[in-house]
């Protein structure tokens, strides 16, 4: 066995492990939490989701809409989603300061109830999951690097069971060796379900996630089609991830009813725009072009804009998600209700495609419950894993020392060099942090020699 790169590792291993385990513990339990979001929702907010208003007369929907913004004053609708029975309407409505509300309406376009968005179960999971509830760059790059290093934490694993030996029978096990034998059992038993999870999760990532998307965006052929390659004019979750940073088509803006030609609207509450087509209107064009339930739709960004309705398999909103081959985003003209263009599955690139089918994999809602029991199978034994490696480095700690693994005086040897450049160049944040290492690691054993 060669020492000098079991030893790095296993050196390595123990000290990305101790640094990122709460971190691991963090987004692997938001994470189970996410997974059975839809149910815990259609059960704590069944009220909102398929209850009725006290009042039973037929409104329109855009009166609807009016009634709502009548009474959330300061606030301006800015989605729309419309779901198959028996759930009810959901308005998303927000304000300049950046707060959102739900509002729910019910089959007469009557208010059911308004919720705080950002205290939603879902979004309180998705929060704490994707930026620990804080938020910020630096917070988002936090939870990539953990996810990176944890794809590093498997693999060195798996190296050192096999290297180690660690699965070989053993008479007289001591209780460090059983406790290492079920961590490296478990731990190489899920390393490839768990690095499908991970590496499904990263496109929604700050570093990389943008990179993916770049890529996606630039190479036509393995991402997105030619014709939406511009940056977003909306950062809608609900939009699929493939079109999500797409520009939107401007409208003609020659329809005769566009009285305001020249007058700059962006800012304003689209909604209040007289001259646009109104939603009732749209939800028929939208019924005319055979798009069906569930489905979003997004007011134009300005008096250009179009009116965007989207189904997607990866929304994270109840009741709104569809098949991967039944994700579509299409662009209606404000004015006329014209559908300008459509981009479906069908028009993916293969970029797109994977992802459009390795999101909702990771949010387990794919192919509906044995998803969700695979995920939290494989979450838990991550847990595990997690919980019999602090109980090996604590079965071998000696009392009032840190017991960290030996380190290493020996070359670097060309096969650890190339893993890692392998590991940085598929992982740019992971490779940058890897520099961070390597020189903390040069300097530790430069004081030793001295």
């Amino acid at each position: 066995m060669n020492k000098g790169l079991y030893n790095r590792f296993w050196r390595w291993h123990f000290y990305a492990a101790l640094f990122i385990t709460p971190l691991l513990l963090t987004l692997t339990l938001s994470g189970i939490g996410f997974l059975f979001y839809t149910n815990v929702e259609n059960n704590v907010y069944d009220d909102y989701f398929f209850g009725d208003s006290t009042y039973s007369e037929q409104l329109t929907i855009d009166e609807g809409i009016a009634k709502a913004k009548e009474q959330n004053e300061g606030y301006s609708v800015s989605k729309i989603i419309v779901l198959d029975d028996p759930y009810n309407t959901r308005l998303t409505m927000g304000n300049k300061e950046g707060d959102e509300k739900y509002v729910f309406l019910d089959e007469h376009n009557q208010i059911v109830g308004t919720q705080n968005a950002k205290y939603t179960f879902a979004n309180i999971m998705r929060n704490v999951h994707s930026s620990l509830f804080v938020g910020g760059t630096v917070v988002n790059y936090l939870v990539e690097l953990a996810a990176c290093w944890a794809i590093f934490l498997l693999i060195t694993g798996v190296y050192m069971t096999f290297k180690g030996k660690v699965l070989k029978k053993k008479q007289n096990a001591s209780t460090r060796q059983k406790n290492k034998k079920w961590h490296a059992l478990v731990g190489t038993i899920i390393t490839i379900p768990m690095l499908v999870i991970i590496l499904t999760g990263l496109p929604w990532s700050a570093f990389m996630g943008n990179f993916i998307y770049i890529a996606s965006q630039e190479h036509p052929s393995i991402g997105n089609p030619e014709k939406q390659v511009n940056p977003p004019t909306s950062d809608m979750s609900e939009i699929p991830w493939a079109t999500r940073k797409n520009a939107a088509p401007a409208s003609s803006n020659d329809d005769p009813h566009a009285l305001h030609k020249g007058m700059n609207m962006s800012g304003m509450d689209m909604s209040d725009n007289e001259n646009m087509l109104n939603v009732h209107q749209l939800m028929l064009k939208v019924e005319d072009a055979n798009i069906s339930k569930p489905y979003s739709i997004i007011y134009p960004s300005d008096e250009e804009g179009v009116y965007t309705v989207a189904k997607s398999s990866n929304t994270g909103v109840t009741g709104l998600d569809v098949s991967p081959y039944d994700e579509m985003t299409s662009y209606f003209d404000q004015y006329s209700g014209k559908l300008i263009s459509k981009a479906g599955y069908e028009d993916y690139g293969i970029l797109a495609k994977w992802f459009t089918w390795g999101i909702p994999l990771h949010e387990g809602h794919l192919f509906g419950w044995p998803n969700k029991i695979i995920n939290l199978i494989v979450c838990l034994a991550f847990v595990f894993v997690i919980f019999w490696g602090i109980k090996t480095w604590l079965s071998r700690k000696k009392k009032g020392e840190f017991s960290a693994p030996p380190s290493t005086s020996k070359g670097t040897s060309i096969g650890f060099i190339i893993i890692m450049i392998l590991l940085g160049i598929a992982m740019p944040l992971f490779g940058i942090s890897l520099l961070l290492v390597l020189l903390v690691e040069t300097f530790m054993l430069v004081k030793q020699k001295i």
